[in-house]
Parts: structure tokens; C-alpha cells; sequence
């Protein structure tokens, strides 16, 4: 559990995060225990839905930097990098933490997955000398996805090697990270942002799912029968599905169908 200093981070960490209160403090004490692992910055991202139905990373709704570039945030979040990211990809697709070098990615967890279509976000790390981390996947039962990711500015040529053995010990300060922080999401934040449907929506998008019919969901909510088809054809087109029976089960892999509206 030692880090790379020959100290062992963890129980300090804890009592720090103990003593902490929000995410940002909690976020300083999470940089200062990979401090000991010899990196320089910390990333932490959150999304309910981490996929498309078609397969595409969705930006998350949370996303927290220390020691980061400032334009970093814009570009992942609206400048559309966090889809081409291959660090994100691999994350998505695994569930332990991984060793990343953009200065030899054949050696690392990104050999396989690399592209032309990732070379905007390779240049810019390589350009802001972000080019080495580990990076720990939060796969959660309800579906939702985290990733706690740990960068070394300008690292020394072996630091990735270097980084292998603390692996358990990086992703247990990632998870008791998460943990501590993820219990004070807000409703935005647990509610996919990818497809955006209003209350009624979702109401009438669910009820359907139940099995009932437009008119006795019309019956049950109050209103007019064309008025419940409105909003499902509504639904419909904002899902980019054909039917209400694609609909409904595009709402469900967005979560959209999940508890009251």
C-alpha cells in the first residue's frame, strides 16, 4: 500500500476525507494522497449513462480537474474531445485501473484503441506534457460510471512502470474517493443529459412501458387521449426511435424510465 515515496497514503487520506466537507475539499485530499505515487494532477469525471445506444461515449455531467489546464474542462464537455478520448474508451470498457503513456502508447493500455480519429486529444496532452496516468474505472450496479484518473506532468521516462505495482492501492483511493462524494450528487447530476425529455414525457413514456394504452393513461393522468400522444410522439422523436416500443427501451438504457418524474 506504500506509495512511490515509501509512505503509505491511505489512512491519512481517510482522515482527511473524514474532515472534509463537499467535493472540492474532498478532491484537494484525494490530489495530495496520489501526491505520494508521484502525480501532479487528478481528474474525476461522473455520467449515469456512459454509452449511446449506438456505442458513443456521452460527456459526463460532472467533471472535476486539479492542476489541470484551464481550457481543459471546455474542450472535454463542448468542445466534443471527451468522445475521443482513448483513455475514456478504454474506461468504459474495462473495470480495473490501467497504466496510460501517450509518450509509449504501444506499452500501454492504449495500443489497441488509438486512431486518427483521437489525434486532437493526443496532441493536446502531448502539448501540455500530461502524457503519462492511471486511470481507475467505477463501473456502479445501477449503471452509472466514474473515473478517477491520476496524470504526471513531464514524467521521468520509467514512471509508468513504476506506477504498476501501486494499481490496487491507486484504485482503492479512487473508489473510497467516489464513496465519500457521490451520495451528495444532485438530481441533474444522477439524470442523463444525452436526450432530454420533459416530466410528462417521461410519465407517459413509463406508464406505456407498464402496459397501458394512450387512452388509459389519459384516464389516469386527467387528460386528453391526443394530448398523452403528443408527448409520446414527442418522446419518440427526441429518442430517434421509430415506435413507442424502440422508444421505450432507448428511455430505459438512458435511465429515462427510472423513478418518479
Amino acid at each position: 500500500m506504500y506509495g512511490s515515496h515509501g509512505q503509505d497514503p491511505l489512512p491519512g487520506f481517510e482522515a482527511a476525507l473524514g474532515q472534509a466537507h463537499g467535493l472540492e475539499p474532498r478532491l484537494d485530499a484525494a490530489q495530495e494522497a496520489l501526491a505520494a505515487f508521484g502525480f501532479t494532477s487528478v481528474i474525476y469525471d461522473y455520467t449515469p449513462v456512459p454509452l449511446t445506444h449506438d456505442g458513443e461515449l456521452i460527456t459526463p455531467s460532472l467533471l472535476k480537474l486539479r492542476n489541470i489546464e484551464a481550457n481543459m474542462a471546455d474542450l472535454w464537455c463542448r468542445g466534443g474531445y471527451y468522445q475521443i478520448d482513448p483513455v475514456q474508451w478504454v474506461a468504459a470498457r474495462r473495470s480495473t485501473p490501467f497504466v496510460w503513456s501517450y509518450a509509449h502508447p504501444e506499452d500501454s493500455a492504449l495500443a489497441r484503441v488509438m486512431g486518427p480519429k483521437h489525434a486532437p486529444v493526443v496532441s493536446y496532452l502531448r502539448e501540455t506534457r500530461m502524457t503519462c496516468g492511471v486511470t481507475v474505472p467505477i463501473h456502479l450496479s445501477g449503471g452509472d460510471f466514474a473515473t478517477f484518473t491520476g496524470i504526471r506532468i513531464d514524467p521521468e521516462g520509467d514512471f509508468d512502470d513504476g506506477l504498476r505495482p501501486h494499481l490496487a492501492a491507486i484504485s482503492l483511493i479512487g473508489h473510497i474517493f467516489h464513496n465519500a462524494v457521490a451520495g451528495d450528487f444532485d438530481a441533474p447530476t444522477r439524470t442523463c443529459q444525452h436526450v432530454r425529455l420533459t416530466a410528462r414525457e417521461r410519465e407517459c413514456l413509463r406508464l406505456t412501458a407498464q402496459g397501458l394504452t394512450a387512452k388509459q393513461i389519459a384516464h389516469r393522468l386527467g387528460r386528453a387521449v391526443g394530448t398523452v400522444n403528443l408527448h409520446l410522439n414527442l418522446a419518440i422523436r427526441k429518442l430517434g426511435a421509430k415506435n413507442r416500443v424502440q422508444a421505450i427501451a432507448r428511455a430505459a438504457h438512458y435511465r429515462l424510465l427510472d423513478g418518479a418524474c
